[in-house]
C-alpha cells in the first residue's frame, strides 16, 4: 500500500512523496524480513529441514521475524546473539522476551566470537551442537532473501523516479536495483558508518542506477540522538506513520534533508519503501530513558 506524504516542505519544492507500507504485510513478520525469508522458508522446507539458526544482536528485527516465522511455519529456531552480557536478561529485552515466547532458542556468545561468525570454524561447532539446521545469514540477505525483495515494486511503483530504502546488510536495496526500471534511481540510505557496503550491493545487483546517501547514519548503527527522536514524533504526528529509529527514521529524515537542500527536482515523483522494525522501538526507548533523552512516542 502506498500513501502520498503531505507536508509544507514537499509542497514548497514541488516534490511529490509516497511511503510504501511493508510494514503493514505481517503483524510479526513485517517490512523486508518477510521478504527476505519468503523462499529460504520454501528452501529449508524442500530440504527437509525442521530448524533455522541465525545469528543477531539484543534488539534485531530479524531475530524477532525469524522466532515469529518459525512459529507460524513450524520450524524450530536457534538465534545466536551477540554479546554473553545478555545471558539472564532476557526478561528485560523486548526482542528476545519475544523470540523466546515464539520458541526461540538461545545461545549467547561475545562480540569477538560473533565476528567469526561466517567461517566455517565458527559453524562447524554449531553443527555438532544442534544437530543439521538451516543458515540463516545475520540480517537475512542472501541470493534467496534477494529474489524476495525484488518483489516488493509492483505495477503501480513505475512513475516514480526515485526508489528509496534504509540499507543494513544490502539485500533489501539488491532487490529493489534488480526489480527497478531503468529510468528509475535507487538511492540507499544506510544505517551503518562505512562505505563497505557498496561491494556487499555489487554481489547480488546487475544495474547502475543506484547510489548510497552515507550522511545520516547519524553515527552508526543504532546511534541515535534527540534530534532523530523529534523528527520522529513530529513525523507520526503529522502524518500518522510510525517510524523506527535505526532504519526507517533515518531514511525519511535523509530524504526530507535532502527535498530541503534542493537534490530533487521540481515535479519529481519519490517512493520510500518502509522496511519496518516498529518492534525495535520499545527496547530503544529503555535505552533512551537511561540516558535521560526523549522518548519515541
Amino acid at each position: 500500500m502506498n500513501r502520498e506524504i503531505v507536508l509544507d516542505i514537499l509542497q514548497e519544492k514541488g516534490i511529490t512523496l509516497h511511503i510504501k507500507r511493508e510494514d503493514l504485510l505481517h503483524p510479526h513478520i513485517s517490512g523486508n524480513k518477510f521478504r527476505k525469508l519468503k523462499y529460504n522458508l520454501l528452501e529449508a522446507k524442500e530440504k527437509h529441514h525442521d530448524t533455522l539458526l541465525t545469528f543477531g544482536g539484543a534488539y534485531s528485527n530479524h531475530i524477532a521475524a525469524v522466532a515469529a516465522a518459525g512459529k507460524e511455519h513450524h520450524f524450530k529456531t536457534i538465534g545466536i546473539i551477540r554479546g554473553e552480557e545478555l545471558s539472564g536478561k532476557i526478561a528485560g529485552n523486548p526482542t528476545l522476551k519475544f523470540a523466546e515466547k515464539q520458541g526461540m532458542q538461545f545461545k549467547f556468545i561475545s562480540r569477538r566470537d560473533f565476528r567469526q561468525k561466517n567461517t566455517p570454524d565458527f559453524i562447524t561447532p554449531l553443527q555438532k551442537e544442534f544437530g543439521h539446521f538451516y543458515l540463516l545469514p545475520e540480517g537475512g540477505t542472501n541470493t534467496l532473501a534477494v529474489k524476495g525483495c525484488e518483489e516488493i515494486l509492483t505495477a503501480e511503483d513505475q512513475d516514480f523516479d526515485y526508489i528509496c530504502c534504509p540499507v543494513g546488510t544490502g539485500g533489501t536495496i539488491a532487490g529493489l536495483i534488480n526489480s527497478s526500471k531503468d529510468c528509475q534511481q535507487i538511492l540507499g540510505f544506510p544505517a551503518l558508518k562505512g562505505d563497505f557496503l557498496t561491494d556487499d550491493i555489487r554481489k547480488f545487483v546487475r544495474k547502475d542506477n543506484w547510489c548510497l546517501q552515507n550522511d545520516f547514519h547519524f553515527g552508526g548503527y543504532a546511534r541515535i540522538n534527540s534530534e532523530l527522536v523529534c523528527f520522529i514524533n513530529d513525523f507520526k504526528q503529522k502524518t500518522g506513520i510510525p517510524l523506527d529509529p535505526v532504519y526507517t527514521g533515518k531514511m525519511i529524515y535523509g530524504i526530507l534533508k535532502l527535498v530541503n537542500d534542493g537534490y530533487f527536482k521540481s515535479g519529481t515523483k519519490i517512493l520510500a519503501v518502509h522496511t519496518g522494525g516498529l518492534q525495535g522501538i520499545p527496547g530503544m526507548n529503555s535505552v533512551l530513558q537511561k540516558k535521560n533523552l526523549p522518548l519515541i512516542t
